[in-house]
Formats: structure tokens, C-alpha cells, sequence
């Protein structure tokens, strides 16, 4: 296995490698793991590939999670690893520490985390474990430092700022309102990270899905 190889396996499954890294601890790892990917939507591709599965018309709650597992389970089966998620817990896997170690995310001055490609939209649908030690890349330089930081100021409500933590209430809120109907359609803070590929791109229904589980509501 290299990474070449699985990048061309997982883009045929609307994923994207978005960090590799041998981890320094085997915290929520099996005992064997040599090398950590972690894995994240390949948009724009993701969401038609996502959208016209079983588990985004049966009805059923969690489609996209239950996708995931489906889909890194086949991936890690295909490669001899392990998948990992998210969810996984308690206690939960240390995704954020690996994102970090990869050389590939960092944290922004809003707190999230930012991507070399992704920029803020960076997320993770998973990971899998490999008893096997594969190439890595060099770690990529962090964005920030060299930024204007728009991220800063594009909240219209100042839940995301370096200073406080993430005002969840504000932030729904907002979204709930006339006034935040472009906010339901792509945050106005991950949208002004100029981190992101040219590449790169979040649909707007994509946005409209995850911003509905994030309210409690139904996606039409």
C-alpha cells in the first residue's frame, strides 16, 4: 500500500486522503497500527456521490454516518487496516491530535481547524489504521501566519472569534432568522478562509444537509 494507490481507491468513493501520519501514542489505535489516514469528502465530488446512495434515501437517521462506516469499512477491508471514526467512544478517538501531527491542519485564529486544501471546511469522516508503515509527505506550511485572517471578522453575529469560545446559541440563532439564510448555505467564516484549493468547493445543499442535522431539523 501506498499513498498514491489509496488516494486512487478512496477518490472512487467521493474521499479524499486529508492527512497520513505515524502516530506518536496508540491511543484509540489497534496494538499493530503503523500509519494513520485520515479521510475526508473530495468536493465538489462528494455530495452527487453521497446523495444518490441507499443510506441517503432510506429514511433512516444518521445517513451520512452510516454511509461513512459502510464505506471506510470497505476501504480498511480492501487494505488490510482497521476503520476508525469519530464517534468511536467513549472515549473517542484523538482526531484533532492526528489532523495536527499530519502536517496538514492546524488551528485557525477562530479555533477551527484548517486544512492546506480544504481550508475551514476541512472534516473528517474517519480514519484507518495500517500495520504497515507507508511513506509520508512533508509537512505542509500552516496558512495562518501569512494571512489577513478574514475568518475574523465574517461573522454576522461574532460567534466565532479568537478571543471567546464558539457561541453555539448565537450561532443557531442567527441561522433560524431571515438573516441568516445565506449562513444555511455555506458558513460566511469557512467560506472567506483563502486556504482552501482552487479546487475546492462546498455545495451549497451540502452546506443546507449539515447545517439541518446541526439545527435539528429535516432536510428536504
Amino acid at each position: 500500500m501506498d499513498r498514491a494507490a489509496a488516494e486512487r481507491d478512496a477518490a472512487r468513493r467521493g474521499l479524499r486522503l486529508r492527512g497520513a501520519l505515524s502516530p506518536q501514542t496508540l491511543d484509540g489505535l489497534p496494538g499493530d497500527t503503523q500509519t494513520v489516514l485520515l479521510l475526508g469528502p473530495d468536493e465538489p465530488r462528494f455530495w452527487p456521490i453521497f446523495s444518490s446512495s441507499e443510506e441517503f434515501a432510506d429514511g433512516a437517521p444518521d445517513p451520512l454516518d452510516r454511509w461513512s462506516k459502510r464505506v471506510l469499512g470497505e476501504l480498511a477491508t480492501a487494505w488490510g487496516g482497521s476503520a476508525i471514526f469519530p464517534s468511536d467512544g467513549p472515549p473517542y478517538p484523538p482526531f484533532l491530535h492526528w489532523a495536527r501531527d499530519s502536517g496538514e491542519s492546524w488551528d485557525s485564529p477562530v479555533g477551527l481547524m484548517v486544512h492546506k486544501d480544504a481550508g475551514l471546511f476541512i472534516s473528517y469522516r474517519g480514519a484507518i489504521a495500517l500495520p504497515e508503515q507507508i511513506a509520508l509527505p512533508q509537512p505542509a506550511q500552516p496558512p495562518c501566519p501569512s494571512c489577513a485572517a478574514p475568518c475574523l471578522t465574517s461573522c454576522p453575529v461574532d460567534a466565532l472569534n479568537a478571543s471567546k469560545s464558539y457561541d453555539v446559541d448565537a450561532c443557531k440563532t442567527h441561522m433560524r432568522s431571515a438573516a441568516g439564510a445565506a449562513c444555511r448555505e455555506g458558513c460566511l467564516v469557512r467560506l472567506a478562509c483563502p486556504a482552501k484549493a482552487p479546487e475546492f468547493e462546498r455545495l451549497p445543499v451540502q452546506s443546507a444537509f449539515h447545517n439541518a442535522a446541526f439545527l435539528g431539523e429535516e432536510f428536504p
